[in-house]
């Protein structure tokens, strides 16, 4: 990466800040770049206690906050707020609702920022393609259509997989401790690819300063690839239990979905239980090609479980 470079993670949530603690890590000891974070100006005099954490944290390591908000403010205003960054990286997810997306990254665009990580933290929207249970889907492929047409602007897309921390997520229901089941979606023998917030914040940090220089391309990573099968297996292993287990058909998830057309999760569990662009070979991946060591499920289990019953969940 080159010297004097300004560089915008947009949200602080989950991923935004593990992506700003890594940075911070990984820019320390880098001359001429500067970190900033793009936040609403009610997250920034928040009383809310974790907030006012996370806000203290962030003013340690020097970064900037920048107010402003994603939702309301026009493409023109956006764009406004970007055009002094050399970098801009979103990690906003989906709460902005439909054409947030859309509207960022025409802004990061008509900003003439040189390099651009979009919200793709997730699932392979190419092999998903348009159509899919998830409508919001065919939003990441009208940006990833608008960024490859274009020249100006370097762009980077990191596919992560699902968040490990969802499939233990209650509401989701993979993995429902409270009922001791562990629900396989389409097949016991679909795959996953899964990584934790934390190392995909590490491995974006690495990417965006990787040389030869990463441009222009997807970039996988994962921190683990597993079948419903070993999910279930490495449950009753790592935890020492005895869980049930129940399949969840596609015909059955439809139907699920079809009751309930407005419901997110259950979109979610139809596109996993399809099964196409939500699994790759951990051999094929960014940290596994440049041997970078990333906390597999049963790492993840360790750390956020007591083996034999349920502790607090980590920080």
């Amino acid at each position: 990466m080159s010297q004097g470079n300004s560089i915008l993670v947009l949200g602080a949530g989950e991923l935004g800040m593990a992506v700003l603690r890594n940075l911070a890590r990984r820019t320390a000891s880098v001359s001429g770049v500067s970190l900033s974070v793009f936040l609403r100006q009610s997250s920034i005099d928040s009383r809310d206690a974790d907030k006012q954490k996370d806000i203290a944290e962030l003013r340690s390591f020097g970064i900037e906050l920048v107010a402003g908000d994603l939702a309301i403010q026009s493409e023109a205003s956006l764009a406004a707020a970007f055009r002094r960054f050399d970098t801009v990286i979103s990690c906003t997810g989906f709460v902005g609702g439909a054409g947030v997306q859309l509207k960022i990254t025409h802004a990061v665009l008509d900003a003439g920022v040189k390099r651009y990580i979009p919200w793709q933290f997730g699932v392979d929207y190419d092999v998903i393609g348009r159509g899919s249970a998830q409508s919001l889907f065919d939003e990441q492929l009208d940006v990833r259509d608008l960024l490859r047409s274009q020249n100006q602007t370097e762009w980077v897309i990191v596919s992560t997989g699902m968040f490990t921390s969802f499939l233990f997520e209650p509401s989701f229901g993979v993995v429902d401790l409270s009922q001791n089941t562990v629900h396989a979606l389409g097949s016991w023998d679909n795959a996953v690819t899964v990584t934790t917030a934390n190392d995909i914040g590490m491995l974006t940090a690495e990417i965006l300063f990787a040389e030869p220089r990463i441009a222009d391309q997807v970039v996988y990573v994962a921190g683990d690839t597993i079948t419903y099968r070993q999910l279930a297996d490495t449950v009753n292993a790592t935890l020492g239990l005895n869980v049930s287990r129940v399949e969840w058909s596609v015909a059955q998830l439809k139907r699920d979905l079809a009751g309930e057309p407005e419901s997110s999760l259950k979109k979610y569990r139809l596109v996993f239980a399809e099964g196409a662009g939500v699994a790759w070979d951990k051999e094929r991946t960014f940290n596994m090609q440049h041997g970078y060591a990333v906390m597999d499920l049963e790492g993840w289990m360790r750390e956020n479980f007591c083996i034999g019953g349920v502790a607090s969940k980590t920080a």
